[in-house]
């Protein structure tokens, strides 16, 4: 019987005996409490006190001939938790330590059950080397990596109540659903939750952007708010996998195509009237898919003009301009400037019962109603040249370019503006000035710029100041150096700079206000243009028509106390 019992025993277990380092009896009375608990032998002999956890480890160290690992000199936070699946751990009594090539190394306490170390060969696909750790400081790390996802998340998440009536879906309401067939349960899954959680958090807190970022040793979420980036949260690296998916579904990606870039779109319907578009955007990086959101409010397109603020004079000149019959207005900056925010308020003020609109984007970022909007593929042949041709036998009186990018996209656009229709573009430049020498490098001819091309729009965004800002003092010197003319410090006005609050959350800003160089083209530009003059030569031009440039409009709004003299610094050149 006693034999039999000890056949039983795992090979340490056995060797224990042999070598007289445990009585039989004791072995068996073990073997049956472990039995009965549902734990293994050795769990059940360390909980027994028969031998402490450090002479069971050497044992098994010496006997076996297998490395012998003290727990207490790794830093938990650095093991890796991606190697082997959470559940692995809890169950199979395993801690992921290193894997280098093929071969993975796992701290366990008993590293002489083969049939173990043959099904993690299986699971995780790699060749196992076994590393004795002492059972009570392995029990430690096992509970720490056992906390499931779901309890990590719910303690990111907090509560999730207002959760209930939020409706997470694809941006195209028209295909079916990537989910269909797939069971009900899913939509309960932590991780769902913890999406809308995020995307809500992000709306709720102003953030323009939303990055899902994947580290070898951990996993980041940033939000991109007032211009820059924040750390909000870390959930744990073992669900980066699933957050990707989840977010791949409802965009209508292909979850199993992790090797290149792709694009899409999603709806977060949060009541019956409003809803939020995201584009989202994935990018395979070193350590998984790194996914970016934008996110896209149509509550930011009705504004009104008033609120981006523009000078009278520049509102004015840009209202003038639009309201013509024909002609080519341009609106140039870097990615996150607002461009696509000043092209859609004014297509909303153009928008009326007898104009035909009609814009080519890429892609579609602002649902208006009203406007015939078509979404530019290049994989399908639908370019913006191709969908600009199309345009002009649609009889539209307003044509909206996403973005001018090569030669054919600019002649189109040329010609239309010159055959009675009135075209709004963007352009990636760094001012107004340089646009008209960027079209001429594309290979337009000056001429066809010049009769064209009515008014070009340059801006940035600046941080605006919350209300929690106080008057600063700043040295003539510098004042002088940043711009400002020796008439304009009277002291009939005072700067302002950054304190810090709750509101703000301690940075001094909040919000955004919007920088401005509104340039029409005047008779004698385009004389300038006509004769391939610089872009230096157009700004002299504009200076001597009195057209403030990008840091003359952003000292004006320091001078209104709207934002502080080292923001306008940050975001225009000098």
């Amino acid at each position: 019987m006693a034999a039999v019992a000890a056949n039983t025993f795992s090979p340490l277990g056995r060797a224990l005996v042999q070598q007289g380092r445990l009585v039989q009896a004791d072995a068996n009375a073990i073997q049956a409490e472990a039995t009965k608990a549902g734990v293994t032998f050795i769990e059940q002999l360390v909980a027994s006190k028969k031998i402490s956890t450090k002479d069971v480890a050497l044992f098994a160290a010496n006997t076996f001939g297998v490395p012998l690992l003290d727990l207490s000199a790794v830093d938990a936070d650095m093991l890796p938790t991606t190697l082997v699946d959470t559940k692995l751990v809890a169950s199979k009594r395993v801690i992921p330590l290193l894997k280098r090539g093929n071969r993975l190394f796992l701290a366990l306490s008993d590293p002489t059950n083969e049939q173990l170390l043959s099904e993690l060969k299986f699971a995780t696909g790699s060749t196992v080397e076994p590393v004795v750790v002492e059972e009570d400081k392995l029990a430690v790390l096992i509970k720490r990596f056992g906390e499931t996802s779901a309890k990590a998340l719910d303690q990111l998440m907090g509560d999730d109540t207002a959760l209930d009536s939020i409706d997470l879906g694809a941006g195209d309401e028209t295909q079916p659903e990537s989910g269909a067939g797939a069971p009900e349960e899913i939509d309960d899954a932590p991780v769902v939750k913890y999406v809308q959680k995020v995307l809500i958090d992000a709306i709720n807190g102003g953030a323009s952007d939303i990055h899902f970022e994947p580290y070898e040793k951990f996993f980041r979420i940033r939000y991109r708010m007032d211009g820059i980036l924040y750390d909000v949260a870390q959930p744990p690296l073992a669900i980066k996998e699933k957050l990707a998916s989840r977010i791949k579904i409802i965009s209508k990606l292909d979850i199993s195509e992790k090797r290149v870039p792709q694009d899409g779109r999603m709806k977060l319907k949060l009541s019956a009237t409003r809803a939020i578009d995201f584009r989202v955007s994935t990018l395979p990086t070193l350590f998984g898919e790194k996914i970016c959101m934008r996110i896209l409010d149509p509550s930011s397109a009705t504004l009104g003009i008033e609120a981006l603020g523009y000078e009278p004079e520049q509102r004015a000149a840009l209202l003038h301009a639009i309201s013509r019959p024909y002609g080519m207005v341009l609106v140039t900056g870097p990615t996150g400037s607002g461009k696509t925010v000043s092209l859609y308020t004014c297509l909303n003020i153009l928008n009326k019962p007898g104009i035909n609109i009609s814009t080519a984007e890429d892609p579609v970022e602002i649902n208006l109603a009203g406007i015939n909007q078509v979404n530019v593929n290049d994989k399908a042949g639908l370019t913006f040249a191709v969908a600009l041709k199309a345009f002009l036998r649609q009889d539209p009186d307003i044509v909206m370019v996403g973005e001018i990018r090569d030669l054919d996209t600019g002649e189109i656009a040329i010609k239309a503006a010159q055959t009675g229709h009135m075209v709004l573009s963007t352009l990636h430049t760094n001012d107004a000035p340089s646009t008209l020498t960027r079209l001429m490098n594309m290979g337009i001819a000056p001429f066809n710029i010049a009769t064209s091309v009515i008014l070009i729009t340059a801006q940035r965004l600046g941080r605006r100041l919350c209300s929690c800002k106080r008057p600063i003092e700043i040295p003539k010197e510098a004042m002088l150096r940043a711009g400002y003319l020796e008439s304009e410090l009277d002291g009939t006005w005072q700067p302002y700079g950054p304190v810090g609050c709750d509101i703000c959350k301690n940075t001094g800003y909040k919000g955004r206000v919007g920088i401005y160089e509104v340039m029409p083209i005047t008779d004698e530009m385009q004389r300038i243009i006509m004769k391939n003059g610089t872009s230096i030569d157009i700004a002299d031009q504009a200076k001597k028509e009195g057209i403030y440039d990008l840091r003359r409009s952003g000292l004006r709004k320091v001078m209104q106390g709207l934002t502080s003299l080292e923001e306008i610094e940050s975001v225009t050149n000098e």
